[in-house]
């Protein structure tokens, strides 16, 4: 989730099952309330500079998520903006409550120009994908630089935001999924990090004689032990097991590696290696109980956690990623793969006042300056390759993530069925109960099942096929 994540306040109020956060059930279109279009707008003479035509004194709306990542990233794509075109400027106003404020919008015809459709309250893309622009001639077009855009990202991440064969979301962050820890303090005393979840056991036991914990968590981002788990079970049962959630299948939540891995994480809750009171705190709070007290050893994350954290970290934390821990020696995937998705979707509404300027404003944002810019302010790297030097601008973080996307190679993956499905606010309420020790495995993964077996059975929701 962005800050995953994201992110990245990527989980925000709880909502009813089954529904968007303003009430509008999953499977409702918004597309039945007000038409699509083919590009809103006033719109200038086409030119090699200028791909999409923006017309002169062009004011571009842009709503951002305003997460782990903040959003000044795209007010810098903004101010290049306003020197390619004359009289324009970038309106970028941020928002941790995409789709309560932007449903309505929608609904009225007049919904932004850009929108980083990210956190726990995005928009289903199922629910909007009919009135978005097509992104495709935006990696198309030349970068500032005069490269075709298509040419300078990494192979891929066009997938995640391509619905029914169109590409409607240009997911702009790399984001690599890991265990986060502090390299100083585990030298310090003698640690070494975990791989699998016996090991992660066992350094529980250590951290509690040490007076500290193994885990952290805070209510909004409960649901990063989901992710936790979900990719621990993908590394053991491979894609099949990948598959039969993604596909919403029957039975999906009982698949043996995702027990197994729910068992090993009850098993550190109810040892105490879990610290409690995470359903009552905020989660930068929590956070801060791990990056900064140092109460707690490792924390599941996107790569957005250094940037979220960096004023709420003690100092030469030299805060390290790790890949997600595995289950055994010879599981389907080894021990180097991690999860490693474009992530932060940028779509571009058609019945927007200018769609040709949010498509100009995300092209701005893929050219060289830009995307260093984020990868040297943000410390972790977008879709843009070649943006990151091998230091990684002194961040311990992002060089740990250059090493396990190297070690990984081509055992990457990913999953898709939360964010298809708008599933996160609901599974919230169950992980909070589980990581406070109030529920079974029995009970989190019944809550889990019910939750995926009603949309799977509502022929009103749109459902997608994953391969």
């Amino acid at each position: 989730m962005a800050p995953e994540n994201s992110s990245l306040d990527r989980r925000n109020f709880l909502r009813a099952a089954g529904t968007l956060a303003v009430g509008i059930p999953l499977g409702v279109t918004l597309a039945s309330c007000a038409s699509g279009g083919t590009g809103g707008g006033a719109t200038g003479t086409k030119t090699k500079n200028n791909p999409f035509g923006v017309a002169d004194s062009t004011t571009v709306d842009a709503v951002i998520f305003n997460g782990g990542y903040g959003v000044d990233y795209v007010s810098f794509a903004g101010s290049i903006f306003a020197k390619q075109h004359s009289g324009s400027k970038v309106k970028v106003s941020p928002s941790t409550q995409i789709a309560s404020e932007l449903q309505p919008r929608f609904v009225g015809g007049n919904p932004p120009d850009l929108i980083d459709n990210s956190g726990a309250q995005a928009i289903g893309f199922n629910s909007i994908r009919k009135q978005l622009e097509d992104l495709t001639e935006v990696i198309n077009a030349d970068n500032l630089e005069g490269t075709k855009i298509a040419d300078t990202l990494y192979a891929g991440v066009t997938e995640p935001g391509t619905y029914d064969g169109k590409f409607v979301a240009l997911n702009y962050v790399l984001t690599v999924y890991g265990v986060w820890y502090s390299a100083s303090l585990f030298e310090k005393n003698g640690w070494t990090p975990p791989t699998t979840w016996d090991e992660a056991l066992e350094l529980g036991a250590q951290a509690k004689s040490a007076g500290k914990y193994l885990f952290v968590w805070g209510k909004e981002a409960a649901t990063y032990y989901q992710t936790l788990a979900v990719d621990s079970a993908i590394k053991e049962g491979g894609q099949e097991l990948r598959l039969a959630l993604d596909n919403l299948k029957s039975g999906c939540w009982s698949q043996e590696p995702l027990q197994k891995v729910f068992t090993a994480m009850k098993k550190a809750i109810d040892s105490g290696y879990v610290k409690p009171g995470g359903a009552g705190t905020q989660f930068t709070a929590a956070q801060a109980q791990w990056s900064l007290d140092q109460q707690a050893l490792l924390y599941p994350s996107g790569s957005w956690i250094e940037n979220e954290m960096k004023k709420q970290t003690a100092d030469g934390f030299q805060m390290t990623g790790i890949p997600e821990l595995s289950l055994s020696d010879n599981g389907k995937y080894p021990k180097t793969a991690i999860r490693s998705a474009a992530g932060e979707p940028f779509c571009v509404p058609s019945s927007a006042k200018s769609s040709a300027g949010g498509k100009e404003l995300l092209r701005i944002m893929l050219s060289k300056e830009a995307a260093t810019n984020f990868a040297k302010t943000k410390l972790a790297p977008t879709i843009v390759k070649d943006t990151v030097p091998a230091d990684g601008f002194g961040s311990t973080a992002l060089v740990s993530q250059a090493k396990m996307l190297s070690d990984a190679g081509k055992d990457t993956f990913t999953f898709n069925f939360v964010d298809t499905y708008g599933m996160n606010q609901d599974q919230l309420v169950l992980w909070n109960t589980f990581l406070s020790g109030g529920s079974s495995v029995a009970q989190l993964t019944d809550g889990l099942q019910q939750i995926t077996d009603k949309i799977a059975n509502d022929d009103s929701i749109k459902k997608v096929t994953y391969k």
